[in-house]
């Protein structure tokens, strides 16, 4: 009789727990299957972050109200959320995943400004590495190359230089990579596309560049009138240095 009891005792026991365990697994799918929040993951520039969390959040809380915890995993409108994120103008990419735990993983990456248009009477804008000219950042500043000029503000108005004027973007991408003119050339002036000015970190003189053909021959020369010339007629000689012609130093 007894052992019968103890038998019983034990079937109800196990029987319990087995029915515990299926309500948590049930509450544990139902919690997969539902949306949960999210975890946002931007990809910072140098260390500079020109898009933040809180303003993705703000985005998605404003743009999408239904958003909320516990709706249908299915009613999560990714596609939406990608394309209003990317419309951002710091954004380069966006990639929107739901995770375990109907957890939405967001992960962006931003644009990388290689050069900065300055306008004296408009508001400023950087360019990126893919040629596209986007608003500058209220909260972080970019020290890249200065770019002014009637022409570089039309640029700036075009919103982009890949199909206006590429041979630019070799340009400004032979400064940044070379330690020494990315350290020296301070300003490029656009005044027309066949019309380019340098001006220097250490000397007053303008550089008179012509177009940006023949970069590497025209710096170059430059490097010629730095070994070879200045050291000679000393550095406030001359205020005005021209590599524009081919195979030529004009110095005035």
């Amino acid at each position: 009789m007894k052992k019968a009891n103890l038998k019983k005792t034990i079937a109800f026991v196990v029987l319990s727990l087995v029915l515990v365990g299926f309500i948590g697994f049930v509450e544990k799918q139902t919690l997969y299957k539902t949306y949960q929040g999210n975890e946002i993951s931007i990809e910072g520039v140098s260390g500079v972050y020109f898009v933040e969390e809180a303003e993705i959040s703000r985005i998605l809380t404003q743009a999408f109200p239904e958003l909320k915890t516990g709706i249908r995993l299915e009613e999560v409108p990714m596609k939406a959320i990608e394309q209003r994120l990317g419309r951002h103008p710091f954004v380069k990419s966006v990639e929107v995943m739901l995770g375990q735990k109907g957890i939405l993983n967001i992960h962006i990456q931003q644009h990388q400004p290689i050069a900065r248009i300055a306008q004296p009477y408009g508001a400023d804008g950087y360019i990126t590495t893919e040629g596209k000219v986007i608003p500058t950042s209220p909260s972080y500043t970019s020290r890249v190359l200065i770019l002014e000029g009637k022409y570089a503000e039309e640029l700036m108005d075009k919103g982009e230089v890949i199909g206006e004027m590429p041979e630019l973007m070799d340009l400004i991408t032979f400064i940044n990579e070379d330690e020494f003119w990315n350290a020296q050339i301070t300003e490029v002036v656009l005044n027309s596309r066949n019309d380019i000015q340098l001006y220097q970190q250490v000397g007053k003189q303008i550089i008179e560049f012509g177009d940006a053909s023949n970069i590497e021959d025209k710096f170059d020369r430059i490097s010629v009138f730095y070994k070879e010339i200045l050291p000679k007629k000393g550095w406030n000689t001359y205020s005005r240095v021209s590599v524009k012609f081919k195979d030529q130093i004009v110095c005035e």
